[in-house]
């Protein structure tokens, strides 16, 4: 089952025996993919231990935390024409890849693929994957599966080629909420993003994290996206809800006063998407606003 058309790309930082277990697991899947990390400026031997016991994964050691877009960074390395991302914490199921590779194979309009996700050791579903699984968003009759506003990168299989052609992640952001803006591009560009059910990913979440962190630039990162690309009306209407649903703490103060400093830089790169990217957001806002699971985006 040997399948070559599809390289897994890891980005990590000092999470060295999560990233190995990840390692491990992929190292299992029928597929054989290529796999490439990429260690963010990792101070835990997380290179030397890749180097170790994973001889034949490509390791690339940027020297610094670039965040998400250690991602891009991999992606310029990859020859196969799909790219499947995962977390350090996360590996996919036997099978999947290639079952996201035969979507992608088969219709050419299709950029994405998001596997739905079961968080281990229980082996329950995150709830995010009901709200994949019933997404508002209305797509063409072609469609496998709910058409999607977003996606989420540690769960998702991308073509190759959109990807570079739409940029990557902006470094802008980081990390954290960082797949909304990309997301919005490759909408503005008539490219599609699929749910798919019958594909799975594991996530064993993490101990080692910075949730504070990761909430404040998932803040951040939506506003920036908000004002980067949406209309007026509804670039305001997100932000008046936002500021009334984030908790009132100083983390979401700091937040916002990171994104409103930006503006300058906001206005310059301002660029409204069209009119057909729009209607795929402003579909997903009412089920966003009534969510309790993770969001989209932040």
């Amino acid at each position: 089952m040997t399948d070559p058309r599809t390289t897994v790309v890891v980005i990590t930082h000092n999470r060295r025996p999560e990233l190995l277990r990840t390692l491990d697991r992929l190292a299992q899947l029928p597929e054989e993919p290529e796999v490439i990390v990429v260690d963010n400026a990792s101070t835990d031997s997380t290179a030397d231990a890749v180097a170790r016991h994973h001889p034949s994964v490509r390791l690339l050691r940027p020297g610094r935390n670039l965040g998400a877009v250690g991602r891009n960074l991999a992606v310029r390395e990859v020859c196969t024409p799909y790219v499947a991302f995962c977390d350090d914490d996360s590996w996919w199921a036997p099978g999947s890849l290639s079952g996201a590779a035969d979507l992608l194979d088969r219709h050419p309009a299709l950029a994405t693929v998001t596997a739905r996700i079961l968080v281990e050791p229980e082996g329950t579903e995150d709830p995010i994957t009901e709200e994949l699984r019933n997404s508002p968003v209305p797509g063409p009759r072609w469609l496998t599966g709910p058409a999607l506003g977003s996606f989420l990168a540690a769960a998702t299989v991308l073509r190759a080629d959109a990807f570079r052609a739409a940029g990557g992640f902006h470094p802008r952001l980081w990390l954290g909420g960082e797949e909304e803006l990309l997301a919005a591009d490759l909408a503005a560009a008539g490219w599609w993003l699929v749910y798919a059910d019958h594909l799975t990913i594991h996530h064993h979440p993490s101990r080692v994290r910075d949730a504070t962190l990761r909430r404040a630039h998932g803040i951040r990162n939506t506003l920036w996206f908000t004002w980067l690309r949406r209309p007026a009306r509804p670039a305001l209407r997100r932000t008046a809800h936002l500021a009334r649903s984030v908790p009132r703490d100083l983390v979401s103060v700091r937040a916002f006063a990171e994104a409103a400093a930006a503006l300058p830089w906001v206005v310059r790169e301002r660029r409204v998407l069209p009119r057909a990217a729009e209607a795929r957001l402003r579909a997903l806002e009412e089920a966003q606003r009534h969510s309790s699971a993770r969001r989209y985006v932040g």
